[in-house]
């Protein structure tokens, strides 16, 4: 900030900005608050989310051996052909003021194939993977979604410590500087006046 200027109209100004930044400061402070909660919600959630997609994966080890057969396929009928993600659909929401994906599907290709071409299991398998692909595709957009809200606390705490440690004490220090002087010139004024008035006086006499 650039030097004060000790006059009435700057003691108005900086007034001024520390009423707007003591009013804007609680809203901060709120916005800090709400996307602190929201942010360990989402943790949370993205915790739950993370035990589930290892759970998926640990429950695999039961279809190692029928897996083991997918290497009997021909290249062009292997197991992993059959599931194919095809697009992650997301819609933005606003969640304490910040824009965010929220996770509604992943879809994939439709392939169609011969079950005379597969053991019975395969269609279950395939359930599992997609069910996998899913969860996998939840947890992505999950972790984006507290990256953001993270980001957005950072500039939010920097903002409300901005306002509490530098431009509220700055305002405030700035007033002081200013009313001090304006007082001294007032007492100044008062003081040349009585002795101009003295001085009239006496020659008067």
């Amino acid at each position: 900030m650039g030097a004060v200027k000790l006059t009435k109209n700057d003691l108005k100004k900086q007034k001024d900005q520390l009423r707007q930044f003591e009013r804007y400061l609680p809203t901060l402070q709120l916005k800090k608050q709400q996307l602190q909660m929201v942010i360990m919600k989402s943790a949370a959630e993205l915790e739950k989310r993370e035990k589930e997609y290892f759970s998926m994966i640990d429950g695999l080890d039961d279809w190692v051996a029928v897996f083991a057969e997918n290497t009997a396929f021909d290249d062009g009928k292997k197991i992993e052909n059959l599931v194919i993600p095809d697009r992650v659909v997301c819609v933005r929401e606003n969640i304490a003021g910040v824009s965010v994906p929220v996770f509604k599907e992943l879809t994939f290709r439709e392939i169609v194939y011969d079950v005379a071409d597969y053991p019975l299991w395969v269609d279950e398998a395939l359930v599992r993977m997609r069910e996998i692909s899913r969860c996998n595709a939840l947890l992505k957009t999950l972790r984006n979604q507290v990256e953001l809200l993270n980001r957005e606390l950072r500039l939010t705490s920097q903002r409300v410590n901005l306002f509490e440690k530098v431009k509220i004490p700055e305002a405030k220090e700035n007033i002081r500087k200013i009313e001090i002087y304006l007082g001294d010139q007032q007492t100044s004024a008062v003081v040349r006046g009585k002795i101009a008035k003295k001085k009239r006086q006496g020659a008067a006499v």
